[in-house]
């Protein structure tokens, strides 16, 4: 149907290590790069040029020694006594992203404003920078949020910058300010870092920041829902609704015929098959600026279901069950699991299967490294399952998509020497420990848009209870997942220009307040998290120390 369709549907296929229902990460969007001026070759080859640093294996015991990680640079504005721009890549490769250091991103405005430097810094266990030579789950035990964040200390502390403009020595948190950004997970950690280790980075500017850490995060679907079109809501959730019903019914052959109608009949289980239906990370990818592919296979599916082939198009009602669901049928088996000629089904899925943990591709170099890695945070510490709405609301996936559906697929079928049963995720300690709606870390500036699906894991979701100050901004834009990071999207939304301009002034006024000593006057620390249990750095050292111990012990027994 859209020549951008099947490639788009195929990569987000792998990065779901083989999943037809996407469990999404909370990926930063690809910036749309537009210079203020045409770079040079070999401004280009510097940008691209990769760095390593000696990065600690773990942060409570330097004795294992250190890994590579890898980091990007750029110092063309570094003037000295200019701030440090510290990017944290999250949970991806980072190759082909240094055009996050240009000031086509919010990220290099604020360093090119400020005569500041920055760097673009890959996570741990992601990309080229791995600690050891395979991702099993011994391996796997040192990738934590608590090492992650100091990571982004130990960096600021230690490292010696390429500097071609100014001395490297004098580049360090005490003698410069450092600010932590991060768009998506990472722009949750530029919280939780600031949260957690109070006295390193004197500013932070996070881009849809998912800092609550969420179990059942079924409202990942709702932005969707409520900002496509009308029509097209409608007959879906009719249609999830009608298929629900039928699937958890006892008509075995009514539930054989929906199947078969959506070219699913070779897929035993009804979870795995509604699971199948969810194509709405397509929406994820969308952004104002154009992203074709996405864009192109949203609206072709919502084009599918609305608009007859005489042109005529429905009202915000839909056509209804009846013609949605035969329409969604048609496209699905056209774009999706086709049917033979013959009749037989393309598409066979079946998550109910016993994995032997000899199946499972370890790599470091598989195409699905950064999702192994991604999924191990996300059973151990964060959650974030994408799941059907609770009973009673409306909704885009099927109630059978649930967290113990979400949790075998995640966890269970990738980690089966960890998890054999459901586990929870222990996203309380991880909301007490770094502050997560509740943080009350100072000089930091969040950004999100309406439309980003992990709108309502960030401080401006409908329960959040985050209270804005002059030191703590919200700019809420009615932009997608990390629209404000890119400065062309500014120039197209000015819902999304003004929340950049917001963010700028803000930097403006702390920057302009910076002391070398800013660190010793600080009274944050003592109120940095929430104020109902948030852990201080000392008593979660005790627990990073602990739970490695723990999570060994259940390796290796």
């Amino acid at each position: 149907m859209y020549s951008g369709f099947s490639f788009f549907l195929v990569f987000a296929w792998l990065l779901s290590f083989l999943h037809p229902a996407i469990a999404q990460r909370p990926l930063r969007t690809p910036v749309a790069v537009k210079f203020t001026r045409q770079l040079s070759s070999r401004e280009l080859d510097r940008l691209s040029t990769v760095y390593y640093f000696d990065q600690l294996v773990d942060h409570n015991d330097p004795s294992l020694g250190t890994f590579q990680q890898r980091y990007w640079f750029n110092d063309e504005w570094y003037q000295e006594g200019g701030p440090v721009v510290l990017i944290n890549g999250g949970e991806s490769n980072m190759d082909g992203n240094s055009d996050w250091l240009t000031n086509s991103t919010l990220d290099g405005r604020i360093a090119q404003d400020h005569n500041g430097s920055v760097i673009l810094l890959e996570h741990r266990y992601f990309g080229l920078s791995q600690p050891f030579d395979d991702l099993s789950s011994e391996s796997l035990r040192y990738l934590t949020i608590q090492q992650a964040v100091e990571d982004n200390v130990y960096f600021a502390q230690n490292v010696k910058l390429p500097m071609t403009n100014g001395n490297n020595s004098s580049l360090t948190p005490t003698d410069v300010p450092w600010i932590l950004t991060g768009g998506s997970y990472p722009g949750a950690l530029v919280s939780w870092t600031m949260t957690n280790q109070t006295e390193v980075f004197y500013a932070g500017y996070s881009s849809s920041g998912v800092v609550q850490a969420i179990t059942d995060f079924w409202k990942y679907n709702e932005p969707a829902r409520v900002n496509m079109p009308k029509n097209c809501s409608s007959d879906v959730v009719a249609v999830v609704a009608y298929i629900d019903d039928i699937f958890t019914g006892t008509n075995q052959t009514a539930i054989d015929q929906v199947k078969e109608y959506f070219g699913l009949a070779n897929v035993p289980f009804t979870d795995d098959a509604a699971a199948y239906l969810d194509t709405f990370y397509m929406w994820q990818a969308m952004n104002v600026y154009g992203t074709p592919d996405a864009t192109a296979a949203f609206y072709g599916f919502c084009d599918a279901l609305e608009v007859k082939a005489d042109g005529s198009v429905a009202s915000d009602e839909g056509w209804g069950l009846d013609y949605a669901i035969e329409a969604w049928a048609l496209w699905f088996r056209n774009t999706t699991c086709p049917v033979y000629s013959d009749g037989s089904a393309s598409c066979s899925y079946n998550t109910h299967v016993n994995v032997a943990v000899s199946d499972i591709d370890i790599s470091v170099e598989s195409p699905t490294s950064d999702d192994r890695s991604w999924s191990w945070m996300v059973c151990n510490e964060v959650g974030w399952f994408q799941t059907g709405a609770p009973k009673g609301q409306p909704s885009l996936v099927s109630s059978l998509v649930d967290v113990e559906y979400s949790f075998r697929t995640r966890c269970i079928n990738q980690f089966p020497d960890v998890f054999t049963e459901y586990k929870e995720p222990s996203v309380d300690q991880t909301n007490a420990v770094y502050g997560s709606w509740n943080a009350k870390t100072d000089r930091i500036a969040f950004a999100t848009g309406t439309r980003d699906p992990w709108l309502h894991a960030t401080v401006s979701g409908d329960d959040s209870n985050f209270v804005e100050s002059p030191t703590r901004i919200v700019g809420l834009s009615d932009g997608f997942h990390c629209s404000e990071d890119s400065m062309l999207a500014g120039e197209g939304d000015e819902s999304i220009a003004q929340v950049q301009e917001k963010v700028l002034t803000a930097m403006d006024t702390w920057l302009g307040d910076w002391t070398p000593d800013w660190n010793q006057q600080s009274t944050k620390g003592s109120d940095a998290a929430s104020d109902d249990g948030a852990m201080t750095g000392r008593s979660l050292s005790v627990i990073s120390v602990v739970v490695p111990i723990l999570l060994t012990m259940i390796l290796t027994h």
